[in-house]
């Protein structure tokens, strides 16, 4: 029988596409919700590409009361009017790509509606996003923080991250170029938020994320 394998991943804010494929190729996710939360990480950021080269988006948290604060506790900051600035830097991004019109309305929700905690805004847009390309993962939040993994168990709570160079942390990731609207005035910009993959190649961002994916044995 073969064995199951299982991925550790932190929560994401639109997380880049080395993130979904993880969800593709693993037979079951657990997203961390007991890990002390860090700023400048995917947890509460992403990365679009603009028309002068890859730009990030950062939500804005409402410090907490210890240093220590476990991500389940973080909350969302109304701070800086966000979620107009991420909609609107989201449309002129890419209101010029094949699949804008298409999935619009599927995110302005997202940018209309107050959610209190972070991952509960991570989560509800990962499973949309997740239905959009037609993926199904098997997810869930972990009960506990683990430092042990079992054979066939796989962490990447730290790896997938903005300041880590996926080609050395992520071997098993190899990004696999498809059409972006500014690659000819950027070149291919890879590992970008899952968006840019889909709102530039709507259904077949299934088989790119599949062409991505390589086993772990």
């Amino acid at each position: 029988m073969k064995e199951m394998k299982i991925a550790y991943l932190s929560s994401a804010y639109l997380a880049p596409v080395e993130y979904y494929t993880k969800l593709l190729a693993y037979d079951k996710v657990f997203v961390e919700q007991h890990d002390h939360y860090i700023k400048q990480t995917y947890r509460n950021r992403c990365t679009i590409a603009g028309p002068s080269g890859e730009l990030a988006l950062s939500i804005p948290t409402v410090k907490p009361d210890t240093l220590k604060c476990p991500m389940k506790d973080i909350r969302i900051s109304d701070h800086g009017n966000w979620r107009h600035l991420h909609w609107n830097a989201i449309e002129s991004a890419y209101n010029s790509t094949p699949f804008f019109e298409y999935y619009k309305d599927d995110f302005r929700p997202f940018y209309e509606k107050k959610y209190e905690f972070l991952i509960d805004f991570n989560e509800e847009l990962c499973r949309m996003v997740c239905e959009l390309i037609d993926i199904h993962p098997t997810m869930e939040r972990t009960s506990e923080y683990k430092m042990e993994f079992a054979p066939g168990e796989f962490d990447f709570r730290e790896v997938i991250h903005p300041k880590k160079d996926f080609r050395e942390v992520d071997t098993e990731f190899v990004p696999q170029p498809y059409y972006q609207v500014f690659e000819s005035k950027l070149g291919f910009l890879p590992n970008l938020s899952i968006i840019d993959l889909l709102f530039n190649m709507g259904p077949e961002s299934l088989l790119v994320l599949g062409g991505e994916r390589y086993t772990n044995g």
